[in-house]
């Protein structure tokens, strides 16, 4: 069996398409939409309309760089859920109509399995079982990974997610969006231990990231009373130390659940897997603990259509298809 799956993401503010060939992913496209850094976030009906905007030539191009042919895919893929209900409408639905023009299976992804399975597009790859710490703009979590499809959350954030806490206090140094990037580029020139953030105590292995927020917030304000240059002054040693704070709650959390379960295979995932502090940390962690550590390449961190083919290459050998009614599924769970 060597299926040819063209694989859609439109769940928040990338349009991306993707062709998949026996399970090698032959190309990834993203088309990225700037217009949301005038608003400081993303704005859900401008996401939903610069999808509509960039799908078809998106396609297209990911249909030509792969040297392939509508007539010759034998199913296509699609972002299911989560995510932004406008931005999933317009894949799903894209999606939807093509699958039944050429009468072939349709495929829906969760977008969060996807960012897991992203370990797979190249090597090296995390054998089984192991875990992934899966971090994003609007989760975190800790997934026990026995197989391709066989997942299980043992860990979530019970509030905010570690990349919304990196965006909103960005927002709060009058950084532009997106502001995580920002702050992992000014920490690296900055002393992790010049400021010091309070950690969120959570029962077991969840995560709560509103207190630290909440905390930068009243630090900056009492620090500005003081000397209102405080920020401009300081902003490399602030970055470094805020960051240097939300890595050591994620890393505190997945060192517990490595050493409950008896599991040395580690893996990251999600957009925040991008963040240089984090990667290194875990470089480090790899050395001490003697994990095998995985780390997708940048390409692959970030919301991307070949992370929705190569979950969709183990669903088609599955026969695990959807049906042409599938709805988008904002909050979709594993």
């Amino acid at each position: 069996m060597n299926p040819i799956i063209l694989a859609i993401e439109s769940s928040c503010d990338e349009t991306s398409a993707a062709i998949i060939k026996n399970g090698k992913v032959q190309n990834n496209i993203i088309a990225t939409q700037s217009v949301h850094e005038n608003y400081g976030g993303v704005v859900p009906e401008l996401a939903s309309r610069a999808h509509q905007q960039n799908i078809v030539p998106v396609v297209d191009e990911a249909l030509k760089g792969a040297g392939v042919d509508l007539k010759s895919l034998d199913a296509v893929a699609f972002t299911q859920g989560p995510g932004l209900l406008g931005a999933l409408l317009v894949g799903s639905s894209f999606a939807k109509s093509l699958a039944q023009g050429l009468n072939i299976p349709l495929i829906g992804i969760n977008h969060m399995q996807a960012h897991i399975l992203a370990h797979f597009i190249e090597d090296p790859k995390p054998a089984f079982p192991f875990l992934c710490l899966t971090v994003s703009g609007g989760h975190t979590q800790i997934v026990l990974v026995r197989d391709y499809l066989d997942m299980e959350v043992i860990g979530e954030t019970q509030d905010d997610a570690v990349g919304e806490a990196f965006d909103k206090s960005a927002k709060l140094l009058d950084l532009p969006y997106p502001g995580g990037p920002l702050i992992d580029k000014y920490a690296k020139m900055g002393n992790p231990e010049a400021f010091e953030f309070p950690d969120s105590e959570m029962q077991g292995l969840n995560f709560s990231f509103s207190g630290i927020k909440t905390s930068f917030l009243y630090f900056l304000r009492d620090q500005k009373a003081k000397d209102p240059e405080f920020i401009k002054n300081n902003m490399n040693d602030i970055c470094a130390s805020l960051q240097f704070s939300l890595i050591r709650m994620l890393m505190q959390k997945l060192k517990r659940a490595s050493e409950e379960l008896g599991i040395k295979e580690i893996a990251i995932a999600g957009g925040v897997s991008a963040n240089s502090g984090l990667r290194n940390e875990l470089q480090r962690l790899a050395k001490d603990k003697r994990w095998n550590v995985y780390i997708p390449a940048f390409e692959y961190c970030t919301d991307n259509a070949g992370m929705i083919a190569m979950a969709a290459h183990f669903k088609y050998l599955k026969k695990d298809f959807v049906s042409l009614d599938a709805s988008p599924m904002p909050r979709m769970k594993f």
